[in-house]
């Protein structure tokens, strides 16, 4: 009985010394293995949120810009959320920046589209949250710097092309994106500024596309009907060009008969550029609009000096410009 007492008590201390060392080594397995994936985690994790605010997620150019975006984020330790309406919608856009500011994210990329973006922007800016505008700007606010086309010379480009192009000789109808988005106000106003004191450019017609190519096939053809003398038409928006050249096609006008010029370098415009179905493009950049906003930021926040503005290149596109880049390819 006492043999038998003393062995299962043995029993019992060995079992209990192979449940400590079980119980130690699965500890020590998972406290490695939770190390290990904090590790992970700190080197994974960016060091920076920014959100960047587009006009419209449906639309190439604005693609462009997120993907220049995008690419900057492979390059430096920063996330980059992109965020837009649908369909250009400046109500929501302000829902997305006061959304942006709430979640306290390092920094903000947004388009200033109108006045009413100016009190979030400082609000941002004054919650310690550093602010670019990009594509379009709100000089007034506090925002930082400004990253993108200068639209007011973008539209005396256009105006001056249209001009050497007609040889001063024009009937102009102008379809604009929007009469309260800023760039297109100023595309229109350096535009006009341009072709001020020629004697022989009219323009007789204003019409808004609200930046939808449906609309600008719309206000093309009633403009094209009310007034048939129309020699040239300017759009101010990528899907202006497009409307308007279906306008003039449903309407059987040949291509020698109006002169077009619009905004944007996308695929469907450089194909109605080699058709010759619009005679100039203005060509922006938004994949390198997208990519330097990052890196801006990522300047402000390691206190280095910034400019006011850094305008990106704009330039003319003709069909023989296609057909040198195609050359040298």
């Amino acid at each position: 009985m006492k043999k038998t007492t003393i062995f299962m008590y043995t029993v019992l201390i060995v079992l209990l010394v192979i449940s400590i060392v079980v119980a130690f080594y699965y500890s020590t397995l998972i406290k490695g293995y939770n190390q290990q994936l904090e590790g992970k985690e700190e080197k994974e994790f960016p060091a920076y949120h920014f959100v960047l605010i587009g006009e419209e997620m449906d639309h190439d150019y604005w693609r462009l810009v997120g993907e220049g975006a995008k690419a900057a984020e492979e390059n430096y330790d920063v996330y980059v959320e992109y965020k837009g309406p649908k369909r250009s919608n400046p109500e929501e856009q302000a829902k997305l920046l006061d959304v942006a500011i709430k979640s306290k994210v390092d920094g903000i990329i947004v388009q200033a589209l109108t006045e009413e973006f100016i009190p979030l922007i400082n609000k941002a800016t004054e919650n310690g949250i550093p602010v670019i505008t990009i594509d379009t700007d709100a000089p007034s606010s506090k925002r930082l710097t400004y990253i993108g086309t200068d639209n007011y010379k973008a539209g005396q480009l256009a105006g001056q092309t249209l001009l050497k192009d007609t040889n001063g000789q024009a009937i102009v109808g102008i379809i604009t994106g929007s009469f309260r988005n800023a760039h297109h106000e100023l595309r229109v106003e350096g535009f006009m500024d341009a072709i001020e004191g020629e004697e022989g450019i009219e323009v007789v017609s204003i019409e808004e596309s609200t930046i939808t190519r449906v609309v600008a096939e719309e206000k093309a053809h009633k403009m094209l009907l009310e007034y048939p003398q129309i020699t040239a038409l300017y759009g101010t928006s990528a899907l202006d060009g497009i409307g308007m050249v279906q306008a003039s096609e449903s309407l059987q006008i040949s291509d020698e008969e109006l002169y077009m010029i619009a905004f944007d370098t996308l695929p469907e415009n450089i194909e109605l550029l080699e058709d010759g179905k619009v005679d100039a493009l203005v060509g922006q950049k938004p994949y390198e609009m997208g990519y330097r906003s990052v890196e801006l930021m990522l300047s402000i926040l390691a206190k280095e000096q910034v400019d006011d503005v850094y305008y990106t290149d704009t330039t003319i596109v003709r069909n023989e410009d296609l057909k040198r880049i195609s050359d040298r390819k």
